[in-house]
């Protein structure tokens, strides 16, 4: 019998952007840290066990029962349309006011991201994205063999002169950007907001280069202090294409999400979903439209944001008792991560196997650059475990990095790492 050496016998047959299709970091940590023994500060997971899991029930029964023809059949590839005006509606709590006929319904922010790149990225066309970025981006950028140029971040998000360099420069080379990706508010991985003061300045540098913006913001209502930020599609129609999802405020389980875009590049968004999907699920999103006209959505979200305070409280407070000097973090004011830079000379991907075996789980910085650096950074999250799971994984993690740099002090180490984004100083520690 033939003996194939390859791996992978179908390689010389796969298209050319088959090869920027990789595993993720985070998918990579999924089977070991979901075993009962190992805390993970790994994913970002909703708590879906704090929403009125019987009302909910009763609600999708209901609904099957009253109208269910509608609920099992096709649907248009924009979305229900009663679901886009109750979508406007969430939206103007961050100042947009938007026509439903602009909004379509996704599975989740991530195919929207997806038809939008579809749609305007050619192979080699230049994709701005902040340093540290959303690791399922840039895997979608990857898949359609982008450029990723990344622009650094600081504690107030994305650095402006930053964004405006790197503009300039790729002007100078004759390379042409298709679109800048943020996600401005509570920012995944960092966790830290775009100010109001830069909101206005990346809006005005990015007109005076005509580059188009999408603004990612899962998690822009889950804000613990104060009002949801304005957005930036609040302040410009026609530059910004708005992604939102109820995979946070609801449940991540339903996979809706959406695009607001304007209608020229809103059509285009319909045709490549027909082309994909050919409808959106009409069960999951007429479960969320009965969500959103029957229960009290919005209480539900300010119990969601306290129960993320607690744990967001918790991590901070484990970390500034338990990490050792030369430790630093962000300290967000909302959604569901801590971004954590090591002391010089630790590698939180090297590091990753012997955490595992400490029994807690992160997300190494890797994932979350196009050029593979941050290995001095690490993202954890606060969502999805119990206060006490929390500490308890925040202690291991420090005995980790304490044995880390026994080892380092012993042997030498590297160093040289970026601290936040790319050749910038890192954020305010606690």
């Amino acid at each position: 019998m033939e003996q194939h050496t390859r791996t992978d016998a179908y390689t010389d047959r796969y298209a050319a952007r088959a090869a920027g299709m990789v595993a993720s970091e985070i998918r990579a940590l999924f089977a070991v840290a979901a075993r009962p023994e190992v805390v993970s500060l790994a994913g970002g997971m909703p708590y879906v066990s704090a929403l009125p899991l019987d009302a909910v029930g009763q609600m999708t029964g209901d609904l099957i029962a009253r109208n269910g023809a509608e609920v099992l059949q096709y649907g248009s590839a924009q979305g229900d349309p009663v679901l886009r005006e109750k979508i406007c509606e969430v939206m103007s709590l961050e100042g947009i006011q938007a026509s439903a006929d602009d909004v379509i319904v996704t599975v989740g922010a991530q195919q929207a991201l997806d038809l939008i790149t579809r749609i305007f990225v050619d192979p080699g066309d230049v994709v701005l994205a902040e340093a540290p970025s959303y690791v399922g981006a840039l895997g979608t950028f990857a898949s359609y063999q982008a450029d990723v140029v990344h622009v650094p971040l600081d504690e107030g998000g994305l650095i402006p002169s930053a964004l405006s360099e790197t503009l300039e420069r790729l002007q100078r080379e004759g390379r042409r950007v298709k679109f800048l990706y943020t996600v401005p508010t509570f920012q995944n991985p960092a966790g830290v907001t775009l100010t109001q003061a830069r909101r206005a300045q990346i809006l005005e540098i990015c007109a005076r280069y005509d580059v188009l913006i999408i603004e990612d913001n899962p998690y822009g209502l889950l804000g613990f202090d104060g009002e949801p930020m304005r957005a930036l599609r609040a302040d410009d129609a026609d530059r910004v294409i708005y992604l939102g999802s109820f995979s946070k405020t609801i449940a991540s389980g339903l996979r809706v999400g959406w695009a607001l875009a304007p209608h020229a590049v809103r059509a285009k968004l319909v045709l490549a979903a027909e082309s994909a999907v050919l409808c959106q699920s009409s069960f999951t999103q007429l479960a969320v439209r009965e969500y959103l006209t029957t229960q009290p959505w919005r209480e539900q979200i300010k119990g969601f944001c306290e129960l993320y305070r607690e744990r967001r409280d918790a991590m901070l407070e484990s970390l500034a008792a338990l990490m050792p000097e030369g430790c630093t973090w962000t300290n967000p004011a909302g959604g569901f991560f801590v971004w954590l830079t090591l002391p010089e000379g630790l590698d939180s991907k090297a590091m990753a196997p012997r955490a595992i075996a400490q029994r807690v789980a992160y997300v190494p910085g890797t994932g979350f650059y196009a050029d593979g650096t941050g290995h001095r950074h690490m993202r954890i999250s606060y969502c999805y475990p119990e206060p006490h799971r929390i500490r308890e994984g925040v202690r291991r993690l420090a005995g980790v990095i304490e044995a880390e740099l026994q080892l380092r002090d012993t042997f030498g180490g590297t160093g040289g790492y970026p601290t936040l984004g790319v050749d910038t100083p890192g954020p305010d520690t606690v």
